[in-house]
């Protein structure tokens, strides 16, 4: 097995970990883990920087750890680099400045929600970064017909063949899928991607004034041309998915009870990989 496999392998199983949130700690807290995927940024393989990202982009969702990642040796310089890279595909520069714009508010945030919280007690917590980003959007999907690992995958393969899809997380328990798009990416373009699988067809919930949710279909003559993304390449499939039981919301492969040992594991290769 090649170097290069080897990397591919452990930053997309500390991916699928980071995905948990039960997880998310202990990654972060772990002595080879966050300094491992520092070092993959900075990797020549663009499937390794994105899956990477997408790592740390799950761990940053958890406030308790925003402080040490910025802290953690070349974290914000190699999301520099990764930003000002001439070679980064535009959606993987996108994901490294939501991330850095997450972690340099690091610190200030607790003032702020404590001013909004005076205001607004009901102020929930946006599910991914960069939300205030202007160039991009998110978007939450509910797909009837997403029921197993296998339709998982091809919702996979769908969203990640659009140009301008920054990143997703599914939601298995509820049939949903949260997605982070570029600001000039119509929505009706995510549902004409899911609709062409043809076991599957997806609706947009979107936020009513009294914060209700309101599911809306696609219009079925507002089918938009999907334009295909060629930057990034192809994503490595997951064998295993993180919430294969629609019936149980929490029930995910690779737990923090299962997650602790592989963490040593990977420990362990990125010890042997990038330190001498």
């Amino acid at each position: 097995m090649s170097a290069e496999l080897d990397a591919l392998t452990v930053v997309n199983q500390l991916r699928d970990l980071a995905a948990d949130p039960l997880n998310r700690r202990a990654i972060v807290e772990d002595q080879g883990c966050l300094p491992g995927l520092i070092l993959f940024l900075d990797h020549p393989n663009p499937q390794v920087v994105y899956s990477a990202l997408l790592a740390v982009r799950y761990l940053a969702e958890c406030r308790a750890n925003r402080e040490k990642m910025k802290g953690e040796l070349g974290m914000m310089l190699s999301l520099q680099n990764v930003m000002q890279k001439s070679t980064s595909p535009g959606e993987t520069k996108l994901l490294a400045s939501e991330i850095y714009e997450i972690l340099q508010l690091a610190g200030k945030e607790e003032a702020e929600q404590a001013e909004a919280a005076a205001a607004s007690c009901q102020r929930k917590a946006h599910f991914f970064l960069g939300s205030n980003n202007k160039r991009a959007k998110t978007v939450v999907l509910h797909i009837d017909g997403l029921d197993d690992s296998t339709r998982r995958s091809l919702c996979e393969e769908a969203l990640l063949k659009i140009r301008g899809v920054i990143s997703f997380t599914f939601q298995m328990a509820v049939k949903r899928c949260v997605v982070r798009i570029r600001s000039d990416l119509k929505a009706e373009a995510l549902g004409t991607a899911i609709n062409s699988t043809k076991v599957m067809t997806a609706q947009q919930v979107v936020k009513t004034e009294d914060g209700g949710e309101l599911i809306l279909p696609f219009q079925e003559d507002s089918a938009v041309l999907v334009e295909e993304n060629t930057d990034i390449p192809d994503y490595l499939p997951e064998e295993e998915s993180p919430s294969q039981e629609t019936d149980k919301a929490v029930t995910r492969v690779g737990s923090i009870t299962d997650g602790v040992g592989w963490l040593s594991t990977a420990a362990n290769f990125l010890t042997r990989s990038f330190y001498w």
